[in-house]
């Protein structure tokens, strides 16, 4: 499941609350833009009696309890006539030139193009209704400014670069087909399938669908898995919160079922999986506070910054690359990972000993001396990072004070997961010094589970 919260954008609510406050709540159903969107859903065969949209002071807009949830319980069943997918774009009037069109567009562009078209139809179009509460701005990347990319970790701005640059360049080759598009629009083309519009749309899709697998058809190339959900896609993210979420072929619905429940009035949230802050931000545009599978990556280029000094570094670290070992290198608040004290224990043998290199990846148990040069490297890695932290938050705090609003609403995001990772890095850091205390806990620590392939 992929979400989004306020019209503003997710990064807009205030996601973290002083320890202690009241959640509180207010309903959002009697609203006009709800009331016509219930409706639609309604003349679609939607009924919900369990749940209603709703404002919360910590996560923004939601969908709250009516009834006490019990686990097992069925929460949400919206029939598949009420979910847009590649089969609503192929089935409008935008289908014919998506057929004839090649080469094929992929499934994703199919319902990016849809959904501009259909907001550039306004109160015309059939999906307004559904159009009409989806958020106008998003806190994904493709949005960022350059000053929000230029305090973003390494490793996520090289990410978040590419997504704003994967979307320019879906804008960009695609100028002959939107051009096709001309006689079923109002304005002329370059006023419509703009770069912007685009973005929008790709966002609206990329953070919103729900995993539906599609049958395979002779006018798209590529996956079709992508579903928009209306009314479900109000469902907020928490990481501990489990349900089971599928399309049931057999009541052609698409499903969420409670696996723990929910108390009357409380917020209902969904899990959309198992991800770290880095990710929801990446993917999502928002940060979930208390998040247990949050860390913080090591980049490789820090590792060779930091060792410079060695002059079998490079083979070393091609050693590494070759046999998978350069990629989730982590930190937890509980201390370095199995896979990044790996890689340091074999960075730490000197040259002589290069017949042992494989042995350290199949974790080979090194000397005392060898152990401590390890734990007191993952100390001064955790502190550059915590100190590119550091010099982060203050360059988002000078930014803050003078930035319009969708700028701030991007840095709030940013200045999250930035104070969530000096967190981490604190805790690492009193984790390593506990380590070098007690050496032998370092010794015997195992392997992760995908460690050596």
């Amino acid at each position: 499941m992929r979400g989004r919260g306020q019209r503003a954008g997710r990064a807009a609510r205030k996601r973290r609350q002083k320890q202690g406050s009241v959640v509180q709540s207010v309903s959002l159903c009697h609203q006009l833009q709800y009331v016509r969107l219930m409706k639609f859903l309604h003349q679609r065969g939607f009924t919900s009696t369990l749940l209603q949209p709703a404002l919360f002071t910590d996560t923004g807009r939601g969908l709250q309890a009516l009834k006490s949830i019990k686990p097992g319980q069925l929460i949400i069943s919206l029939p598949e006539s009420c979910l847009l997918t590649t089969s609503t774009v192929l089935d409008s009037s935008l289908g014919q030139y998506i057929k004839s069109w090649k080469p094929r567009l992929s499934p994703l562009l199919a319902l990016c193009v849809f959904l501009v078209c259909e907001r550039h139809l306004g109160e015309a179009s059939d999906w307004f209704p559904y159009i009409d509460v989806l958020p106008a701005t998003y806190t994904c990347p493709a949005y960022f400014t350059d000053d929000v990319m230029a305090v973003l970790p390494t490793g996520v701005q090289r990410r978040a670069l590419e997504q704003r640059e994967a979307v320019r360049e879906i804008h960009s080759i695609h100028q002959n087909f939107f051009r096709s598009l001309q006689p079923i629009l109002r304005q002329p083309v370059d006023e419509v399938l703009t770069y912007e519009a685009l973005r929008w749309a790709w966002c609206s899709v990329n953070t919103r669908s729900v995993f539906m697998s599609h049958p395979s058809n002779n006018f798209l190339s590529g996956q079709n898995a992508y579903a928009l959900a209306p009314f479900l896609d109000l469902l907020n993210h928490r990481p501990d919160v489990q349900v089971e979420a599928s399309f049931n072929d057999v009541t052609r619905c698409y499903e969420i079922r409670s696996v723990s429940g929910t108390l009357r009035y409380q917020q209902a949230f969904i899990n959309y999986g198992s991800h770290d802050n880095q990710r929801l931000m990446l993917e999502y545009g928002f940060v979930a506070p208390c998040n247990p599978n949050s860390v913080v990556y090591v980049d490789a280029d820090l590792l060779v910054d930091v060792l410079r000094g060695d002059r079998s570094l490079d083979q070393k670290i091609k050693f590494l690359k070759e046999n998978n070992f350069l990629h989730n290198l982590t930190v937890s608040s509980e201390g370095p990972s199995w896979r990044l004290m790996t890689a340091l224990r074999l960075l730490s043998l000197p040259q002589t000993l290069y017949h042992q290199w494989k042995a350290v990846l199949l974790g080979q148990v090194l000397c005392e001396e060898r152990e401590e040069w390890s734990v007191q490297t993952a100390k001064t890695l955790c502190q550059r990072l915590l100190q590119d932290s550091h010099t982060a938050l203050d360059k988002i705090s000078h930014l803050l004070r003078q930035c319009d609003q969708p700028v701030r609403e991007q840095l709030d995001v940013v200045k999250s997961l930035r104070q969530e990772e000096r967190c981490i890095l604190g805790s690492c850091l009193e984790a390593l010094e506990g380590m070098q205390r007690k050496p032998d806990e370092l010794l015997s620590c195992q392997p992760d589970v995908d460690a050596v392939s």
